[in-house]
């Protein structure tokens, strides 16, 4: 017999500050992310068109052809959201082994989108969230649309393995999934063997995480048929000390 998903384990909206504080992490579905962020999932369900239009990612360094993105970096304060100048992504190897040290120069998110009352108000809430959390009152944001397909028979989430992501906050918004299977959520203590597994599987249920209490991957997934298969997911870093940058550009302009 096939293998049942495991179901993620819920929070319950009124309790999203204690299990942060209790095990590092916290899985929402739809309805209490709506409800947290004061959105509407008709709202939400209206930004899902541009994941259709993804460019492909062009650094993955493993030859795959597997994975489509946008990014976006932001600052994000309690009275408001600013769009910063596009940037390049960048994480040092010590996170990301597999990409680390390199200037990604993704393509920016659309400024449609961007300019959403519902995009405006999810990572507001956000903001709320991790200063209620942690304290702090600008955090320095990146968003990444994702597109995960099996144009190579798999596709990796997240091909660098599990990881921290060197941020203070991560949220994982599952989009869609489309004729696949796999695509497990695995979140494990940093200092400890503990860890949990889940498959993510209502569209604009969420995931987040404490990035220096846990690290986090998605394992590969597989098409069900022949029919084209693929994984979207919004992906939100927040971190409170400046964007992640490349220490020699910072040299530079010393």
């Amino acid at each position: 017999m096939p293998q049942q998903d495991l179901l993620p384990p819920l929070t319950s909206s009124d309790h999203l500050l204690a299990d942060l504080q209790r095990q590092g992490f916290a899985v929402l579905d739809a309805s209490s992310v709506c409800a947290l962020a004061g959105v509407s999932l008709h709202a939400l369900q209206a930004l899902e068109p541009s994941w259709n239009g993804l460019p492909p990612d062009q650094y993955l360094k493993d030859g795959g052809r597997y994975r489509r993105r946008r990014h976006a970096s932001l600052k994000v304060r309690a009275d408001g959201v600013e769009t910063m100048p596009h940037r390049a992504h960048w994480q040092p190897v010590s996170y990301n082994a597999l990409h680390g040290g390199m200037q990604r120069w993704f393509d920016p998110m659309q400024a449609e989108v961007l300019a959403q009352p519902a995009w405006q108000a999810l990572l507001q809430w956000l903001g709320s969230v991790a200063s209620q959390a942690q304290g702090g009152a600008t955090w320095f944001t990146e968003a990444h649309q994702f597109r995960i397909d099996t144009t190579d028979g798999i596709g990796r989430p997240t091909p660098e393995g599990a990881h921290r992501d060197g941020v203070d906050w991560v949220a994982v918004f599952l989009i869609g999934r489309h004729g696949i299977k796999g695509g497990e959520t695995r979140v494990f203590d940093i200092d400890s063997p503990r860890g949990q597994r889940f498959t993510l599987s209502e569209p604009w249920s969420l995931l987040l995480l404490n990035d220096h209490r846990v690290i986090h991957e998605t394992t590969p997934i597989q098409p069900l048929s022949d029919a084209a298969a693929w994984r979207d997911t919004l992906v939100i870093t927040l971190r409170a000390d400046g964007f992640l940058d490349d220490p020699q550009l910072q040299t530079l302009a010393l």
